[in-house]
């Protein structure tokens, strides 16, 4: 009687196919890679407490520089020229040590324009600095 093979024998199996687990592992690559950005942004994160944070800038010793698209200048509201600028920013620096400086620009104002702000504030000796932005919506 010529040999049965039996349904249920053992066997062993001399290759492994690794393509389904090679596909796999790209797969979640892909997803981790979409993913990582969104997790960081998304972190719960308690920020530090720090006593000196509480005074670091006093809102009544905030300066507001603004520059329209016509390069127009403004300091707190009232027009300034070019010229001008530096010279009134030096003295109210000096009758004010902890002056900060927040620039208002308009957004299609050329990048250099900012930097030309900037560049005043730093020979004025104003040292702490911030640019006004607003929430994409």
């Amino acid at each position: 009687m010529p040999q049965k093979y039996e349904k249920h024998g053992l066997s062993t199996l001399s290759e492994l196919n690794v393509t389904p687990l090679l596909d796999l592992a790209f797969v979640l690559l892909i997803i981790f890679m979409i993913t990582a950005p969104f997790l960081a942004e998304s972190a719960d994160v308690t920020i530090p407490t720090s006593k000196a944070s509480r005074q670091a800038v006093d809102p009544s010793k905030v300066l507001v520089v603004s520059v329209d698209k016509n390069h127009s200048f403004s300091l707190d509201g009232e027009p300034v020229s070019p010229d001008r600028l530096g010279p009134e920013l030096a003295r109210i620096k000096a009758e004010q040590p902890e002056l900060a400086v927040v620039i208002r620009s308009d957004r299609e104002l050329a990048v250099q324009k900012i930097i030309d702000v900037m560049d005043l504030l730093k020979s004025a000796g104003v040292t702490k600095i911030g640019i006004v932005t607003k929430p994409d919506g």
